[in-house]
């Protein structure tokens, strides 16, 4: 099969699911077994892609062309490869969590869960092999929209309540500045392709590119940049394995994979780095990060702090993007991985203690390591990596990140990664510990011995992507790899 070919197999391939899964529907088995065959063939097609772009191949497909110059159409690029191995991993994954998680919980509805899931992630993989603005923002909104459904899946007024800000917030954005953002870019160059170096030249005024970059900022609201972050803490209401779709798989891994792609290929880090408005716009993506810290700490439900700990996790992959240098840029990619597997892992470590132990709440979970080893152990290296220790993937994206900011010359915002650093510490570790040694002080002590693991195929996928945060701290070749390509793109070098 040829690499034109099979990406375009890699796009349908998840839509292939949905048959099967109507048509199992009162079958549970065998409909979660047609997610999951699929899942496998995806993950295996995103393998075989890599290899084949790793080899030298690079291939371009026009589907159709709606008019002069907007055309859907997809090509291979470093970083699109990059997220397309991300999203294919965690699909397989979390859909083997989804398994112990909504049987564990007795969720309605399963059907429709599983087909937007996988709807979801078709969007996810056309938005990662994007050749063009149009072709983005069309996927980008197919992921929205098949997303809603699962926000507002246990149907109560609370969940309803959080789809509607997760919508309004999520379209407004896009069509009243990315929308505005793509037409003004059109107008100004007369393309929409992604471009190596950028698609501005001389004649473009500074003032009409600082508007420009102000307007994809704020209008790629999956980022969630302050102010436009409320909707991912009202997605909570979602079952957890949607907050691990959200956080980790799709939605908000598809806001910062545009928003470095924008920076990398539309206007170039060299013409970023001549912008007065990118400074302006690098501190604030830094105060989101110091603010979004401080907010996950005053949380005890378990879901809100995790979900506030992402805003400021996707400013660290804002403020790469931003510092418009190659070791920026690196970091930036980097954190896309590391924080995609550490945070679906403590998603999973939520969704296995509300299932087996009924608690949401941190002040309730004293104790609960005697019951829980193996969730609080993974737990733990989730937490290494979203802070940045070894032996987890976390610590190679905050040391090419802190490797930006000083080439950039900004040794404020190091600063203040820094202290964010150490406030992941103070909301992440204790939960843990306490969770092994505080056992005396606890209601769950009580409870001790009716307390087990989740159902298995749950612990088995937090289990999975544990091991993956540190395996990617000893063997992260792959995606450092493009990574470093997608670097040397945007300093406008060939290796």
């Amino acid at each position: 099969m040829t690499q034109d070919v099979l990406m375009q197999w890699i796009i349908v391939l998840p839509l292939l699911a949905i048959p099967g899964i109507l048509l199992f529907h009162k079958k549970p088995n065998l409909r979660e077994a047609a997610t999951l065959i699929v899942g496998a063939l995806l993950l295996i097609a995103v393998i075989a892609f890599y290899q084949g772009f790793d080899a030298g191949e690079a291939p371009y497909v026009h589907w159709w062309e709606l008019m002069p110059g907007l055309d859907i159409a997809f090509r291979a690029e470093p970083l699109g490869v990059l997220f397309s191995l991300v999203a294919g991993s965690l699909w397989l994954v979390t859909s083997i969590y989804a398994i112990g998680y909504m049987r564990g919980h007795g969720e309605a509805n399963q059907t429709r869960f599983y087909c937007c899931f996988a709807i979801a992630i078709s969007g996810v993989m056309g938005l990662a092999f994007a050749d063009n603005l149009f072709t983005l923002f069309v996927f980008y909104e197919v992921l929205t929209l098949s997303t809603y459904p699962l926000v507002t899946h246990a149907g109560t007024d609370k969940a309803r309540h959080g789809g509607r800000v997760y919508l309004s917030i999520l379209l407004s954005t896009s069509i009243l500045f990315f929308l505005f953002a793509i037409i003004g870019t059109w107008s100004e160059t007369g393309t929409l392709a992604f471009t190596a170096g950028g698609v501005f030249d001389d004649t473009t005024s500074k003032t009409v590119l600082s508007v420009l970059l102000v307007l994809f900022i704020f209008g790629i609201g999956k980022a969630a940049v302050m102010p436009f972050h409320r909707w991912l803490p009202a997605a909570m209401v979602a079952p957890t394995p949607v907050s691990a779709l959200l956080h980790a798989v799709a939605v908000v891994k598809a806001g910062v994979f545009t928003i470095l792609k924008v920076c990398v290929y539309i206007f170039g880090i060299d013409l970023l780095a001549d912008l007065a408005v990118t400074d302006w716009l690098l501190y604030l993506a830094t105060a989101g990060v110091l603010l979004a810290s401080l907010v996950a700490m005053r949380q005890d439900n378990l879901k809100k702090r995790l979900a506030y700990s992402t805003v400021g996790q996707l400013g660290y992959i804002t403020i790469g993007a931003l510092l418009a240098t190659q070791a920026g840029v690196l970091g930036g990619a980097l954190h896309i991985v590391a924080h995609a597997f550490g945070k679906i892992t403590l998603f999973f470590c939520a969704g296995a203690i509300m299932v087996a132990a009924h608690k949401t709440e941190i002040s309730d979970m004293r104790g609960l390591g005697k019951s829980m080893p193996i969730t609080m152990i993974a737990f733990f290296i989730g937490s290494m990596s979203i802070i940045g220790l070894p032996p987890a993937a976390g610590m190679w994206s905050k040391w090419y990140l802190f490797m930006g900011t000083l080439e950039a010359d900004q040794l404020a915002v190091m600063i203040i990664l820094m202290i964010s650093s150490l406030l992941n510490i103070a909301y992440l570790l204790p939960i843990p510990l306490r969770a092994f040694f505080d056992g005396e002080r606890s209601v769950v002590t009580i409870q001790r011995d009716q307390i087990k693991e989740a159902p298995w195929p749950s612990l088995l996928a937090l289990s999975m992507t544990a091991i993956m945060t540190m395996v990617f701290f000893f063997w992260p070749q792959v995606f450092y790899g493009l990574a470093e390509s997608l670097a040397s793109v945007a300093g406008g070098t060939n290796g």
